[in-house]
């Protein structure tokens, strides 16, 4: 060995040298995050069914978000949830709340109650074309032509599997409209959940746990009275099995980890890509009314079940217009984290 040689020095694991793993793990996680989302909320129309058989909607949604609030504040404690507000602005934040869980659940209420199934089926399947749309105007972010044809396909899955159940209307203007605002905030929810970055996807669960449990107790409470009932709010799920079920799942599995796994998905995946796996939802709930509620899986739903594959994986597929593929564009925005991290204090 010569002494003189120079010795070679390792490479540094700079986040460059780490960009291509962090890349495909960060779609993986997205990818994940964002199927195991729509599949708790696929399932969870057969609970919501179940729960309002017994109970006014607002009483299942302040059980619901009471019982979410509590679990995740009892992570808190534990030190199992870490959030860390502090230092962080609140507007980004605020955005999110307000969008979601407080608009949108009360639109989407007021307007079931005045609408048919078939009806609000057609209105959710507008969800991705209207995040699309508000991710360009907003974010600036503008969809490549892959994106356009596999939304525009999963839209056409959804509204096939709708159209499947039997196309009836209530040709209610009052309704149609908390539809079309539900439908415009979850959308908006989806950008400004992108924008409100320097947040934890834990963070933003709780502050929407929070905010929701805050808004439908007290509707709950005020409907009780209204009707006399508040001993049987109160009692509710202690004396009713089924209702006291469906709150749990709803609660734990949809308002604590599919709003979470909503969360990490966009922050992972964008926008575009995140809302174009909402058609999976659909296709979860036609199999969980076949499996669970004994309703006929027809030739049609198959047909949708399919289109609805094909557009999420289209969405999903190819690169982004500036020229990145999915794990490129994970890794920029990972690369980024990473820079913001070293700045926090």
């Amino acid at each position: 060995m010569n002494p003189a040689a120079p010795r070679r020095s390792p490479t540094p694991a700079t986040p460059m040298n780490l960009k291509p793993n962090r890349g495909r793990n960060a779609i993986l996680t997205g990818f994940l995050c964002a199927c195991g989302c729509e599949i708790l909320h696929g399932m969870s129309y057969a609970f919501t069914k179940q729960s309002t058989n017994t109970a006014g909607v607002f009483y299942v949604l302040g059980w619901r978000f009471l019982l979410a609030a509590a679990i995740m504040t009892a992570g808190i404690a534990l030190g199992i949830v870490k959030v860390r507000f502090r230092g962080k602005p609140l507007k980004p934040l605020l955005y999110v709340v307000l969008l979601c869980p407080c608009i949108y659940f009360l639109g989407e209420t007021l307007g079931i109650s005045r609408t048919t199934s078939t009806e609000c089926g057609v209105f959710v399947a507008c969800i991705p074309v209207i995040s699309l749309v508000a991710s360009a105007l907003i974010l600036k972010k503008r969809p490549s032509a892959l994106q356009v044809t596999g939304i525009a396909i999963t839209l056409g899955g959804m509204l096939t599997c709708v159209a499947a159940a039997g196309m009836t209307t209530s040709f209610s203007p009052s309704g149609y409209l908390f539809l079309s605002l539900a439908v415009i905030s979850y959308s908006l929810y989806f950008v400004y959940v992108d924008r409100a970055g320097v947040y934890t996807g834990a963070e933003i669960t709780y502050a929407m746990q929070l905010a929701g449990a805050g808004l439908f107790i007290v509707l709950a409470l005020l409907e009780a009275v209204r009707n006399g009932d508040v001993t049987g709010l109160l009692c509710l799920p202690f004396r009713d099995r089924p209702f006291l079920i469906a709150v749990l799942y709803l609660g734990i599995g949809c308002t604590v980890f599919a709003v979470w796994l909503s969360n990490v998905a966009i922050a992972k995946l964008g926008v575009n890509r995140a809302a174009s796996f909402i058609g999976v939802a659909t296709l979860v709930s036609v199999l969980t009314g076949t499996i669970m509620l004994r309703e006929r899986f027809t030739l049609m739903q198959t047909i949708g079940a399919a289109l609805i594959v094909i557009g999420v994986y289209l969405a999903n597929a190819g690169k982004e217009p500036g020229g990145k593929s999915a794990p490129e564009t994970a890794a920029a925005s990972a690369n980024a984290d990473h820079s913001g991290a070293n700045r926090d204090p």
